[in-house]
């Protein structure tokens, strides 16, 4: 099934971990920037609740959530926005998100970075992303790689904070006393 909700998925698109950014994408294409292209949500099954302050959807079943510069897979994706616009329409105006919820095999793809959990959570309104269930970030333009038991991520602080961290990166040379002369990295 192939769901459009342009407002909420490019919202969505533009709040998820590893480009986490609380803006829509720009009118105009800078240089060295993506185009931006349609978001789209495909899945199994999508429920649509709302209420007159928020609205849930959740969709089930081989999930894929594509957008500029982004594709996130997972078995169930679940999301919460406040409603603005017409209360009385079946399908609002979505603009306000307060939380995303990923669940199962989530895999999560922007330019060469990718990570992979079997929980990510968005919480925009604290500029935050919380990978669990053995998360992982491989880095493959500096063949860095960082895992743990839970990954945060800070939008616009560059910090991430780790809880059990285990990284993985790029030999160093050997930097012993009694190291040969090595070209250096």
């Amino acid at each position: 099934m192939t769901t459009s909700l342009p407002r909420l998925l490019l919202a969505l698109a533009a709040l998820l971990p590893l480009g986490l950014a609380a803006q829509t994408a720009p009118l105009v294409t800078l240089p060295g920037t993506p185009t931006p292209v349609p978001t789209e949500l495909r899945s199994e099954k999508l429920e649509m609740t709302s209420t007159d302050e928020e609205t849930r959807a959740i969709a089930t079943g081989s999930v894929v959530l594509t957008g500029t510069n982004l594709r996130i897979t997972c078995d169930r994706l679940e999301v919460i926005a406040t409603r603005i616009g017409d209360k009385d329409g079946a399908v609002p105006t979505l603009e306000k998100f307060k939380y995303l919820l990923a669940t199962g095999r989530v895999k999560i793809i922007q330019d060469d970075r990718e990570a992979t959990c079997g929980r990510a959570e968005v919480f925009p309104r604290e500029d935050k992303v919380v990978l669990t269930e053995d998360p992982v970030i491989v880095d493959k333009s500096s063949d860095f790689i960082a895992a743990g038991e839970r990954i945060t991520l800070l939008r616009g602080k560059r910090e991430v904070l780790v809880d059990l961290p285990k990284f993985t990166g790029p030999p160093i040379r050997d930097l012993g006393a009694d190291a040969k002369d090595q070209p250096k990295q």
